[in-house]
This record gives C-alpha cells, structure tokens and sequence, in this order.
C-alpha cells in the first residue's frame, strides 16, 4: 500500500532542517549538537561542602563497630544516590528534581512507584540495544512485579534518523488503540527492515505492521497519515531539551518525593538496578 501524505512529508522536512550536527559519545549514545536552540545544560554542581557533609556523616558512621555489612552498603549507596541526583539540572538544588511524563504512553502499573522515563529515537541502534537487552530484564525483575513503569517519551534525531519521527508517530497511532507496547517491541526489533527505506515506503511498512498486531487498519491509516501526533511529538522534543537530553537513549529513574536521577546511553541493566534498589528502600 502506497501511503503519500503532503503535511507530514512537510513536517519532517521541517524538522530535519532544524536538527543540527550529530555524534557519537563514549556512552555509546548518540549527541546532539543544537545551534539554532537556546539551552543552556547546567554543569556537575556538587559543592566540596554538600560531599563533605555526607561524607563526615558516613565516617561518623564507620566509627561504631556494630554496623553490619549491609548498613554499610546502603549508607555507600544513598550517598551515591544522592551524588547523582545532583547532577540534575535544577534551579533549586535543595528541592527533588522533577522530570515531567507527560501524557505519554507507559509499560507497566501506571501507579509502580518508581519511574523509568525514556527519551528514545525508534531509529537509533543503541535504543534498539537497550529494547531487546536490557529492558527485557527490568520488566522480569522490577516492571512485571508493579515496583516499576517506563514512560516512552519521543526524541526522534531527524538528522539522522528520517524514519524517526513516522516511527514515532506510528507508535502513538498504536497506543490509540491500546497496542503500543505491540507496535514499540515490532519497531525495535524490526529496526533493521525498516530504517533505511524511503519514508512514504516505510509508512506503508508501518501499515503492515498494523495488520501484523491486529489494529483496526482503518483508523490506523487514518491516523498515520494525518500527521495528528506531530505537535505531541515535538512537545516530547522541547522537554527533553529542558532537561539537558542531547541524544538517544536518555533515561530518568525516580519520583517526585525522591527526585530523579539520569542516565545517559544504552545503560546496562546493573546501572538501573542499582539506582531502582536505593530509590524502593527509600
């Protein structure tokens, strides 16, 4: 099926001219330089004074030989914990830093009370990574168990990835229809089928796909090529940027009571299962 659609080929003609220069960092995460935005990324703020506190009240601690080993561990990882929360951008340090979900589409008990919030491009091969490797393992572990829900936000790099956004947008048209989770695990594991085609064939893909997951086809279509989730998607763009996000896959784990603490790339699983533990016993 031969899907053309003016206003969406429009729109991503028009943010792909403002997506800037992109490259790979150490992380194994894909950056993105912006010059035509106005962000300003506040540095590491984590005072001599704030780390001389924790740590003359985790020596103070150490001086008591009735601690246990485990008091121990847990004291080393709050301290760690609370370092990296403090990295945060926040324009009040002292307060929980608070990363909004929007209204986007979750996997998992939307009342866990922990929160894993994503800012993924279904184009990118590291977020494909983290779907196929490392998720699998949160959901056994911590999503399935109802401690847990991942909040799929969209940073679709246009620069690079044009099937980013109709990939999105596709996702988004699933979730209409209660099958998000469906379509998000297709794309991602189907990436390779469908990242280097031609937009107008990739939509007619997306279709198939559709059929494959047993969405209504005629609303999907519909909604696939109205373009309807392109603000949605673009409001997803502008959150990330205010949160410092410059590339994919970026990650935020917490809540509102504790803050939130980043992760940049296409973490492993320990590096979530160390944050997730100290923020449940919390």
């Amino acid at each position: 099926m031969a899907i053309r659609i003016s206003i969406l080929d429009f729109e991503l003609i028009k943010m792909s001219s403002s997506e800037s220069e992109v490259n790979r960092n150490n992380n194994e995460q894909i950056t993105v330089k912006k010059s035509t935005f106005n962000i300003v990324i506040i540095g590491l703020i984590i005072t001599i004074g704030v780390a001389a506190f924790f740590a003359g009240s985790y020596t103070s601690t150490l001086n008591s030989n009735q601690i246990s080993e485990e008091v121990l561990d847990k004291a080393l990882a709050k301290l760690e914990l609370k370092i990296l929360q403090n990295q945060l951008p926040t324009k009040q340090p002292a307060l929980p830093v608070k990363i909004s979900g929007d209204n986007d589409p979750i996997i998992g008990n939307a009342d866990a009370p922990i929160t894993i919030i994503e800012f993924s491009d279904f184009q990118c091969p590291f977020c494909a990574r983290f779907h196929t490797q490392t998720l699998p393992l949160l959901l056994e572990e911590y999503i399935e168990q109802g401690k847990v829900k991942l909040v799929f936000r969209d940073f679709p790099i246009q620069s690079i990835h044009p099937n980013a956004l109709p990939a999105s947008i596709a996702a988004e048209c699933a979730n209409e229809q209660d099958k998000f989770r469906e379509m998000h695990d297709m794309l991602f594991e189907k990436q390779n089928e469908w990242n280097k085609l031609e937009p107008s064939d990739t939509l007619s893909l997306f279709s198939q796909y559709a059929s494959n997951i047993q969405l209504e086809q005629n609303a999907f279509d519909s909604c696939l090529t109205s373009g309807k989730y392109i603000e949605e998607i673009k409001n997803d763009l502008n959150d990330g940027r205010k949160y410092g996000v410059s590339g994919t896959p970026g990650f935020f784990v917490g809540n509102d009571q504790v803050g939130y603490v980043e992760l940049k790339g296409a973490q492993p699983f320990d590096s979530f299962k160390k944050v997730i533990d100290v923020q449940l016993d919390t």
